[in-house]
């Protein structure tokens, strides 16, 4: 009986020793599955941290990578967010330049680079002029010029702009108000370009949609309709017209940039 007993420890003391040692095997293990599962939440994360581009109607966009956020021309905003570290305003027109919707983006490291009458106005801010590249942080703006060769609304002595945004690796052009021009013509290796399409004050349809004859951009947004001019079919004609790929989009809606 003794000897049973004796023979029943042993077997129960060699059972733990066994859970034991299989315990130990185990846990590196687990900790190499944490270890993976965190790698994959991080490039996860990386790969959400992509360029993103948000119409706000009109003439208006925001741009965001990491922690860069660019407001151009911000207009009739209905929320106050104060995220921007960067804001673009193109020119001194009302739908363009809106102190109060400035106001609303900007907090208190917020940079404003802009038209000199702009800056002039707002009594803060770096002036850009087209030819002129500013850098912001990991952001580089290129002025581009903005104007009507044959109507009086943007004439070219303003020296009011468009923008070549560089950021994460893109190259997105916002032309600001303005005609197909010859310095618009011999812009390359633009990823995205927003291109108005209203007419009267700026390009139509059929011109936007010549300019990416010119441009060649990988993707084409329309602007500058749906408010003060031009309409949704505009935006449809110009996706018709162009040689390119045109996304139209629906004032606060947002897309990446892949």
């Amino acid at each position: 009986m003794r000897a049973l007993r004796l023979l029943i420890l042993a077997v129960v003391a060699g059972l733990l020793v066994c859970g034991c040692k299989k315990e130990e095997v185990e846990k590196p293990e687990t900790e190499r599955a944490k270890t993976k599962r965190a790698e994959e939440e991080q490039a996860g994360k990386e790969t959400a941290m992509g360029v993103t581009l948000q119409w706000l109607g009109h003439a208006s966009f925001k741009i965001c990578h990491e922690d860069a956020v660019i407001y151009i021309d911000p207009w009739k905003l209905t929320e106050s967010p104060h995220d921007a570290t960067l804001v673009l305003v193109s020119h001194s027109h009302g739908d363009h330049y809106s102190p109060e919707d400035i106001a609303r983006v900007s907090g208190p490291d917020t940079k404003l680079i802009a038209s000199a009458d702009v800056v002039a106005k707002e009594k803060a801010g770096e002036a850009i002029t087209p030819g002129l590249t500013i850098e912001s942080g990991d952001v580089r703006v290129a002025g581009v010029a903005a104007y009507n060769p044959n109507k009086q609304f943007h004439p070219k002595e303003r020296n009011w702009v468009g923008f070549i945004v560089e950021i994460g690796s893109k190259r997105i052009y916002y032309a600001g108000d303005t005609d197909l021009t010859e310095e618009m013509k011999a812009l390359k290796d633009i990823d995205m370009a927003l291109l108005p399409v209203g007419g009267k004050y700026t390009m139509n349809a059929e011109e936007a949609a010549e300019a990416t004859r010119h441009i060649k951009p990988k993707l084409a947004i329309p602007y500058h309709w749906g408010d003060i001019v031009g309409s949704r079919n505009d935006a449809e004609q110009f996706a018709n017209l162009a040689e390119s790929n045109v996304k139209i989009l629906t004032a606060g809606e947002t897309m990446s940039l892949e």
